[in-house]
């Protein structure tokens, strides 16, 4: 893990974002509540919330953090809902630390989304989370919204390593 114990304490805030591509049929039983597994939409604020708390747990390195608060919600499309649409699924999280809470609220909200594709794939077997980003920190060192455009895609990294440089493939599958 980074060192962070010089690192001062401060107010720490960011918000994720992601969507989650859906049917028309699905999207008109969520609006009415009427899904055979229940409540999708409660269930995935819960399980973003969980999520965010445990991200620690999923993510090797991340530190574990105090969370101050965790609010997930999820905006159904506007308007008719025969062609389908994205709903938008949106994760905040607090924190007064010496490291920002941009993992929690990635993790929170992608945990909410696949929630929510658990809860309706009976229904809707083509749904498709995408778009999963930070759209806003706050506290340390770099402060205020995130450019909601993706970066570029760049082009690997082939050079020589550096001195004092180590590297060993790692097969995951041996794990």
């Amino acid at each position: 893990m980074v060192d962070v114990g010089a690192k001062p304490v401060t107010a720490r805030a960011a918000a994720a974002e992601c969507e989650l591509r859906v049917g028309g049929r699905l999207l008109r039983l969520l609006r009415d509540a009427r899904l055979p597994k229940g409540d999708a939409l409660t269930v995935a604020q819960l399980a973003g919330a969980l999520g965010a708390k445990r991200t620690a747990d999923l993510i090797p390195l991340c530190h574990p953090l105090a969370l101050d608060v965790v609010r997930v919600r999820v905006e159904l499309p506007r308007g008719d809902c025969a062609a389908g649409g994205a709903l938008r699924v949106r994760c905040e999280a607090r924190a007064t630390g010496r490291t920002g809470v941009e993992m929690e609220a990635l993790t929170g909200c992608a945990v909410a989304a696949l929630a929510l594709y658990d809860m309706c794939k009976s229904v809707d077997r083509s749904m498709r989370i995408s778009e999963l980003r930070v759209v806003h920190k706050s506290g340390g060192r770099s402060d205020g919204a995130v450019s909601p455009a993706p970066p570029p895609l760049r082009a690997p990294d082939r050079s020589p390593l550096g001195e004092g440089e180590t590297y060993a493939p790692t097969n995951v599958m041996h794990f």
